[in-house]
């Protein structure tokens, strides 16, 4: 009898025990598709990661950036060495870690994107769309840096390197491209460099961007930054367009080779005359614990550890929402961190060991030639691989090592637009998941035309001010005490242990300290600090003109703007007095919940999820 109930009810409809029987209910699945047993992935209708390994690796891939190479090893030099661990290893626990946790989990309890998971919290639901929005700026402009890393890399197929010195004791020196023919005379590299006019810095400048003199000279298109970025589209178009499923494929080159590449340079580096000074800079004995007193290491700790690990993005919970429900996302959380961090330091060492020789031969300071984003990856480190032996090799791994670095994070953000359309509009897309990420490069790559022109430089650090910083923070913020709060951090703490197990109350003291107090403190001070200190954006000398300024602003404003209308919009919806709608819009929606039926349990479960398991009991008793 039960069997044949079984078979005729389908679709299945769902009821949670919170709600009424007579609520509305929605179908979802078949109970024939939940509990096959022959078929490659659990959720049939999303799609699941082919294997643990890919996703590790994805994770891995999005967390570990540009930020690992070109940001925290400068950050350590500068805030006290070796003493500067120390904070970061606190913002990792108090901070990245419990943010991390969270969002892997509720991605992968629900299996939606960072829009669709907040029918936990319907209020809320404008974060996700905040979250989708600067994924697609970041997009935009990341994908340009990529651009400016296979630009070098082909212009690293020539020897001597087209920005290097040929004889760094003679009195000249040369570059000569088909844009660039600079002769100076009677200058040693030493005053070269002390005068701030390096071959590399000029070849970046004059040769690579083509830059005007600021951003109200706009300039003509780049034409050869234009075609490596079409490039970078392509190869992040090819990589995506079956979904995870070819994404997964690709991680296994992208994800590890920056390691092999990270330890190829630091044993050459190792072996460097000047390589210790840069270690001892970086992270030696000359580390100073005293640094720890000023507020500003904390602050810069406590920031660098949430855009490291890419928390607040969305990438996160679209990554984890193709993993099975029953996968162990606390013990990938803590491996993914752990290697992000340690990923940090080791780069560290590469990095500053060459720095270190570049230092000797310019006979200068380690500090007069350590620096930090733009600066390092094709200005200081580009010289400094140039005075290497062979050093078109040791440039063509290292921007290679960059390339791979970029389109990992780049696969992420875009997955999230993906993801979010897919689950908006799931009977017209799902099935056209190629055609959706052809489509959303194709646009991505004509609105990243304008950051490939003379001033696109100022377009690519005007956006990277505006939306990757403090917007961050804000939706950092809310999605914690949403989840903690609104939602209820028992309640969400229950959920992750359908996936993971119970756990002891004493496992769990760490993270409910983190999530209702420690951590939303921590958010609310960098948040509050990064307003309170910020100053307009400049690149180099060159101050942005008011309206870029403005624009900027506005970029920011439409990106939060959302989050309260769409909260208005939901309190407007629901039914009821004043009071009563804002509590509707703060419960959970009647679909809310495991994705597929079979995980639904008691909690969440269906009438016809209890008739299956009495079904199964009755045949257990036969």
């Amino acid at each position: 009898m039960y069997k044949t109930c079984f078979i005729i009810i389908k679709p299945v409809l769902k009821i949670p025990f919170e709600h009424s029987l007579n609520s509305p209910v929605s179908p979802k699945c078949s109970l024939i598709k939940c509990y096959g047993t022959d078929l490659e992935d659990e959720n049939t209708e999303r799609g699941n990661w082919s294997s643990k390994r890919e996703y590790m690796l994805s994770m891995i891939g999005y967390a570990v950036g540009l930020g690992n190479v070109w940001r925290f090893p400068y950050l350590a030099y500068k805030h006290g060495g070796g003493a500067f661990l120390i904070p970061y290893t606190i913002m990792l626990a108090v901070a990245g870690l419990p943010l991390f946790f969270m969002e892997s989990s509720f991605g992968q309890f629900c299996s939606q994107g960072p829009i669709n998971v907040w029918k936990a919290v319907p209020i809320l639901q404008g974060v996700g769309i905040t979250m989708m929005l600067v994924s697609i700026f970041v997009a935009i402009y990341y994908n340009v840096i990529i651009a400016y890393s296979i630009y070098y890399l082909f212009a690293s197929f020539q020897y001597p390197l087209p920005w290097s010195v040929k004889d760094c004791s003679s009195t000249a020196y040369n570059i000569t491209t088909a844009s660039l023919n600079v002769t100076s005379e009677n200058q040693t590299c030493q005053n070269e460099f002390s005068a701030g006019q390096s071959p590399s810095e000029k070849y970046w400048d004059e040769v690579a961007l083509q830059r005007t003199s600021s951003m109200n000279e706009t300039g003509p298109v780049v034409w050869h930054l234009a075609l490596c970025l079409l490039l970078a589209w392509i190869l992040v178009g090819g990589a995506l367009f079956k979904g995870i499923k070819s994404s997964g494929k690709v991680v296994y080159f992208t994800a590890t080779f920056p390691y092999i590449v990270l330890f190829i340079l630091l044993v050459r580096g190792a072996t460097l005359e000047g390589a210790k000074d840069g270690i001892e800079f970086y992270i030696g004995s000359k580390s100073n614990l005293t640094k720890l007193a000023d507020a500003e290491v904390w602050k810069d700790a406590a920031t660098q550890i949430f855009f490291s690990l890419s928390v607040a993005w969305g990438g996160l919970m679209a990554l984890s929402s193709y993993n099975k429900f029953y996968n162990n996302c606390y013990q990938d959380s803590i491996i993914v961190c752990v290697t992000n961090c340690g990923t940090s330091v080791f780069a560290g060492f590469a990095i500053f060991s060459i720095l270190g020789h570049m230092a000797h031969v310019y006979q200068r300071p380690v500090s007069e030639v350590a620096d930090a984003g733009f600066a390092l990856a094709f200005i200081a480190y580009p010289d400094a691989l140039s005075k290497l032996p062979i050093s078109p090799l040791w440039s063509i791994l290292f921007f290679l090592m960059l390339i791979t670095l970029g389109l990992d994070s780049q696969f992420a953000g875009i997955e999230v637009i993906a993801t979010c359309l897919q689950d908006a509009y799931p009977k017209v897309l799902k099935s056209k998941r190629g055609i959706v990420t052809t489509a959303v490069c194709i646009v991505l790559f004509l609105l990243g035309l304008p950051c490939v022109t003379g001033a696109g430089i100022y377009w690519v650090n005007l956006i990277d001010t505006f939306c990757a910083g403090w917007i961050l923070l804000v939706a950092g913020l809310l999605e914690v005490l949403g989840l903690s709060i609104l939602y209820g951090g028992n309640r969400f703490i229950k959920d992750i242990e359908m996936m993971i197990g119970t756990k002891s109350a004493l496992f769990w003291l760490w993270w409910r300290a983190c999530w209702f107090f420690i951590t939303p403190v921590v958010l609310s001070i960098i948040l509050v600090w990064s307003l309170y200190t910020f100053t307009s954006p400049t690149y180099g000398s060159v101050a942005y003109p008011d309206w870029g300024i403005s624009l900027g602003w506005c970029i920011s404003a439409f990106c939060l703007i959302w989050i309260p209308i769409v909260a208005v919009w939901k309190v407007y919806k629901a039914s009821g007095g004043p009071w009563q709608r804002i509590k509707a819009a703060c419960s959970p929606t009647e679909d809310w919940g495991p994705y597929l039926e079979c995980h639904r349990g008691e909690r969440y479960g269906t009438i016809l999820h209890l008739m299956l398991q009495i079904f199964l009991l009755q045949k257990e008793g036969n």
